[in-house]
């Protein structure tokens, strides 16, 4: 059986067929402003390109940016009602106060401070009170409003008020569709809620996308399982990806950096993916991108659910070079996706960083003789530039002063000249020009768990093993095969600002995909 990785980046659509371990048939297709139409021919072009039947495709995994690029440009978000289970509690910070105001306008519907909450330990602030909710609902029924983010202090310790508060909403509101805070960010109420309203913002975005994905699958007579692939490297469900669109914001860079793994056969490495806009520099740490200690910002809002530490640089193989006199600029204004349309190799108006390459003698494509004006001087002069760029990015995501290998991917690898940089071994594998649909076509499913526990010394073990055991079923609810799920991860933090031995565990659990 066949499984099929599909990665839709800004520039190039890139699809790939993987037989157990073994690197098939891969093609490139440009992106499409519609999504859909793009994944749809991606699909079609490498299962004729293999000869690949429809019931030989065991399951369907793609990595987008759709969702992201939603966020980024405010098109397609629908307004969000926000309920906080606070009590008396958080009253100087209401939701999205540190919100781009442009953004907070865009997706506010609705907000209410309601009686509910948790202390650190579990112990309730206030009680829930279930007519000030159902009286919230009202007001939201008549708003029209049915996608609804609710957040609860210290929720990821006790999530019981959330949990009731979205069956009481889903009762008074029909075609509710709720986020609940604990299930999207970690530990800190506001970048927690912040992510859980930037998620409940995409939901219909995420149904309409999910549902046009499952179409094309059908379209094809692929009658197999559809997965996107999240942040982390792993993968979920159609139907969890559904209702978590969130979770699918860095999982570009995120590919590449698995596929770089899989396909050179290193586990720990600098990975720079460079497409057409940016190169993504990360770094590999036991096959897995090493995760930000701080949230993420996500179209300026602060979250702080996992994400990838990578480095964009506005370096990309459809980059703008501008030249004036002594100044030389390179990026991070790109053409992206109309590259072949305006690049001057291919007849348009535009230098690019592509005919930098080509002009030098990088690569071999469009027509060379359309940069017969450029002085041998100019293109060394900005070919010594891209590589400086990517050499600065690399100390800045070096691990430590040792070098250490750097795996190129993506079809903007080319920039890079020679076998070292930053006096790092440059490593080209197999396919790097789709290490990022190789990273999805590979990608296990994973569960986590982050909490704050009330810990006594006899109480430890039995902590863990609550923690591990969250994180095990997390794992299968998004779509892993019980009986191959391991714990990859324990993080053990003592908390001693906190009384009553507080301790914060975070685990992580990974297993193979079930199909």
């Amino acid at each position: 059986m066949y499984r099929i990785g599909i990665d839709v980046g800004g520039t190039n659509t890139d699809a790939v067929v993987l037989k157990g371990q073994q690197v098939v048939e891969s093609v490139k297709l440009p992106t499409t402003e519609d999504v859909i139409t793009g994944v749809t021919s991606a699909l079609a072009v490498v299962m004729a390109k293999g000869a690949i039947t429809a019931d030989s495709v065991s399951a369907v995994m793609i990595g987008t940016t759709h969702f992201l690029n939603a966020l980024i440009e405010g098109n397609g978000l629908n307004k969000v009602a926000v309920l906080r289970l606070c009590g008396k509690a958080t009253a100087s910070l209401p939701p999205m106060v540190d919100w781009p105001p442009a953004l907070r306008e865009q997706v506010s519907g609705y907000v209410s401070a309601l009686p509910g909450g948790a202390e650190y330990d579990g112990a309730p602030i206030a009680e829930l009170d279930v007519a000030k909710l159902k009286a919230a609902c009202r007001d939201i029924r008549e708003l029209g409003l049915t996608s609804i983010a609710i957040s609860s202090v210290f929720a990821p310790v006790k999530a019981d008020d959330e949990n009731r508060a979205r069956d009481i909403v889903m009762a008074e509101i029909p075609g509710a569709r709720v986020s609940l805070s604990h299930e999207v960010g970690r530990l800190g109420l506001l970048a927690r809620e912040s992510a859980c309203i930037l998620n409940a913002s995409l939901h219909k975005l995420g149904q309409k996308t999910l549902s046009a994905l499952s179409q094309a699958l059908a379209k094809l007579e692929l009658n197999c399982p559809l997965y996107l692939t999240q942040n982390d490297g792993t993968l979920m469900s159609a139907a969890y990806a559904e209702r978590f669109p969130i979770f699918t914001l860095a999982s570009g860079p995120t590919n590449s950096m698995r596929g770089a793994a899989f396909l050179s056969g290193l586990k720990n490495a600098i990975v720079i993916d460079i497409g057409g806009t940016t190169s993504d520099i990360g770094l590999l740490v036991e096959g897995f991108p090493r995760e930000r200690v701080q949230g993420a910002e996500i179209a300026g809002v602060r979250t702080n659910f996992k994400m990838p530490d990578v480095l964009s640089v506005g370096l990309g193989g459809g980059s703008i070079v501008n030249s004036a006199g002594n100044e030389l600029s390179i990026g991070p204004v790109s053409v992206a996706y109309r590259l072949k349309q305006e690049a001057r190799i291919f007849g348009g108006d535009t230098l690019t960083a592509t005919d930098i390459a080509v002009a030098h003698g990088l690569l071999v494509l469009g027509n060379p003789a359309m940069l017969g004006d450029l002085s041998p001087a100019l293109v060394d002069r900005a070919v010594k530039q891209m590589q400086d760029m990517l050499a600065a990015g690399i100390e800045r995501m070096k691990p430590g002063k040792q070098d250490i290998p750097v795996i190129l991917t993506g079809g903007g690898s080319v920039l890079v000249k020679g076998e070292h940089i930053a006096n790092c071994q440059v490593i080209r594998p197999p396919h790097y020009a789709s290490a990022n649909a190789v990273g999805a076509a590979i990608a296990q499913i994973s569960g986590e768990v982050d909490r704050i526990f009330s810990v006594e010394r006899d109480q430890r073990a039995a902590a863990l093993e609550a923690a591990k055991t969250e994180a095990r079923q997390k794992a299968v609810a998004a779509g892993a095969k019980p009986d191959t799920v391991d714990i990859v991860e324990v993080d053990e933090t003592p908390l001693a600002y906190l009384p009553n031995n507080a301790t914060r565990i975070r685990v992580k659990a990974i297993g193979d995909l079930l199909a």
